[in-house]
């Protein structure tokens, strides 16, 4: 059987023409990927070897973690080496692999998100029964459960997008292969295969957001019966960032996905693109771990003993 597909690379969208704006670019998405890769690799040897960070809430965030090392390192490290070699290619099984492991980590991730809002409301609404509800073995089937769930919804979603045949046409107008990008170069209809997908992936992400908004509303009833500022302001801190975040990745990628498609690439499109793709996997540590007192603490403990290793 003949391969139809005749494409053999794609050209991705690079910096800038101009050369000042190359450079700002590249360094900000430098910028951008060492702080991200720092600090998610500092969380994730903070909770790794601190035995008193080894409970429900911190494991989920060290699988976060993994995912957001893992999403960024798809697409920002290719962009800065075409910039570094002076080219704009990515070769057919390379965007392949790109589509499927951005896929696989940015859905994994929005899964885990969903954990973790289930986590908070148990810790709050039930603390009574928080240890015998995330126990050892549920923790590890739901990490198990949103780590396949990736994996299923990125070889759905890959396999439909590359079902398509592509000839002729190969830039992407993106930085990265995006799949709304890849559909506008298919050869063959693909308005059925968009429209399933897209479904299915509304209804997907529409379902996380649902049960998060269910449980923070849940957490927040629960708090504000409790005639304490401290625990409020402990609640909310932890809380509001987390749906900022949230609804930030669902609203841009909606907007990505979901509005029409037009023939070239806009500003505004680059921008959605870094919000939904890089913003979250820079801000994760931040907002869930760095502000965090025993994440602190054992960061401090983790760099004492690093020290005392080496004298």
């Amino acid at each position: 059987m003949s391969n139809q597909t005749t494409v053999t690379e794609f050209l991705l969208l690079g910096f800038s023409d101009v050369q000042e704006l190359q450079i700002l670019h590249f360094v900000v998405f430098l910028v951008i990927y060492l702080a991200a890769l720092v600090g998610n690799l500092l969380i994730f040897m903070a909770i790794a070897f601190d035995h008193y960070l080894h409970t429900p809430m911190y494991f989920f965030l060290m699988n976060l973690s993994i995912l957001d090392l893992g999403s960024i390192s798809v697409t920002i490290p290719k962009s800065l080496a075409n910039y570094m070699l002076n080219t704009r290619s990515i070769s057919y099984a390379g965007c392949v692999a790109q589509v499927f492991l951005f896929i696989f980590f940015t859905e994994a991730d929005f899964a885990f998100l969903t954990v973790m809002a289930y986590d908070r409301y148990v810790a709050i609404c039930k603390p009574l029964h928080y240890e015998t509800v995330m126990n050892r073995r549920a923790c590890v089937q739901m990490a198990a459960s949103a780590w396949i769930s990736g994996i299923l919804y990125s070889v759905l979603h890959t396999g439909n997008t590359f079902a398509l045949t592509f000839c002729g046409a190969n830039m992407v107008d993106q930085f990265f292969c995006e799949i709304s990008q890849l559909l506008k170069l298919a050869c063959s209809d693909s308005y059925p295969i968009e429209v399933g997908v897209i479904t299915f992936n509304v209804c997907l992400t529409l379902s996380f957001f649902v049960l998060i908004i269910v449980s923070y509303v849940q957490v927040f009833t629960t708090v504000l019966r409790i005639p304490s500022e401290q625990v409020w302001h402990k609640a909310f801190s932890t809380c509001l960032p987390h749906l900022l975040v949230v609804s930030l990745f669902v609203c841009t990628g909606a907007f990505a996905y979901l509005k029409p498609t037009s023939s070239s690439i806009s500003g505004l499109d680059l921008f959605v693109a870094v919000l939904y793709s890089v913003v979250p996997p820079m801000m994760n540590p931040i907002i869930y771990s760095m502000r965090n007192k025993e994440i602190k603490g054992a960061l401090k403990k983790l760099t004492g003993w690093s020290l005392s290793t080496k004298n």
